[in-house]
């Protein structure tokens, strides 16, 4: 009887309810599951991080970009308040000097004012020219000359063009609107000479 009784009370301990076998198995197939969930949240936190931290990081970027070009921008400004002018009497000069390296050009032909100075006995080197400066910052050029007899003078003209429009391109890059020749006078080399020597006395 006693041994009945013992057998009895084992049984009771070890008899298991169907319902809650299932909810033991339902609970560890759980608990796996909200552990994965929990690991995912954390990651997707890090990664949130991460992508702000680098967006973050863009901004301050940009904004450094933002102030470089805007310190170029200034430095950009300073460099336009930069400019280059002649005066007319350089370009009077330039241009008188290139038509007495043309052949057959004796001299230049000045005015009233050109006259008095050489008999003063100061030479004017832009004797002969006078310029104009034209919205378009070309300029047109008139030319005063003494050529030699013989010579023809359309090629004369021709080659006083070509000579000055190089010079100056080369010199000062400005270009020329036109140039306009006038023959004051035709003499041969030794009336020049004679003409010269003249004035100077």
């Amino acid at each position: 009887m006693a041994e009945d009784i013992v057998n009895e009370q084992s049984n009771e301990d070890i008899e298991i309810h169907p319902d809650d076998a299932a909810a033991a198995a339902s609970m560890a197939e759980t608990e796996p599951e909200e552990l994965l969930s929990q690991e995912d949240a954390d990651a997707g936190d890090e990664g949130a991080s991460a992508e702000v931290a680098e967006e973050g990081a863009e901004s301050e970027a940009a904004t450094d970009c933002s102030e470089a070009y805007s310190e170029e921008d200034e430095e950009d400004g300073l460099d336009s308040d930069d400019s280059l002018t002649y005066s007319n009497g350089v370009i009077e000069k330039i241009v008188a000097m290139a038509t007495r390296e043309v052949p057959h050009v004796l001299g230049m032909k000045g005015n009233l004012m050109h006259f008095v100075q050489e008999r003063l006995g100061a030479e004017s080197l832009t004797k002969g020219v006078t310029v104009e400066v034209t919205e378009e910052n070309s300029v047109i050029v008139n030319i005063s000359v003494i050529i030699e007899y013989g010579a023809y003078a359309p090629d004369i003209f021709e080659n006083v063009k070509e000579r000055v429009t190089e010079r100056l391109a080369a010199m000062t890059g400005l270009e020329v609107a036109g140039i306009n020749l006038r023959i004051e006078d035709v003499l041969t080399p030794e009336e020049y000479a004679a003409s010269s020597q003249g004035a100077e006395a």
